[in-house]
């Protein structure tokens, strides 16, 4: 059983970038596709970004395309997820999703983590 937790998570002004990390314990992401999904107040969880297993494909969101980037280190088992030019819209909780399919959908994720907050002030 994969756990994964993330970090990285804070108030950050519009405009500005955050890393967000999600480290994997008992057990390996390395051959499962790897995602991020966000919940904003109010609104439903959203699929955001992915990366396939061979780490060859990325999948996002049209709305995040040119400002939000997913990568892995295999070696640290840890999935990032890099966001520029923040906009208060992206004010949600942002979850680690592994083993997803692909393309991604929320209702086939194996495993989840537990969530890290991103406020982005205006």
């Amino acid at each position: 059983q994969v756990q994964l937790v993330e970090s990285g998570g804070g108030l950050v002004q519009a405009g500005g970038s955050v890393r967000l990390s999600c480290g994997a314990s008992r057990g390996t992401i390395s051959t499962y596709n790897m995602g991020w999904f966000r919940q904003a107040p109010g609104k439903e969880r959203e699929f955001v970004a992915a990366i396939s297993w061979n780490r060859g494909s990325t999948y996002y969101l049209d709305s995040v395309k040119g400002r939000f980037t997913i990568s892995t280190d295999n070696t640290k088992n840890t999935v990032y997820l890099q966001i520029n030019s923040l906009h208060p819209e992206d004010t949600a909780v942002y979850y680690c999703a592994g083993r997803t399919g692909w393309p991604p959908r929320q209702n086939e994720v194996r495993y989840w983590g537990q969530g890290t907050q991103v406020t982005v002030s205006s």
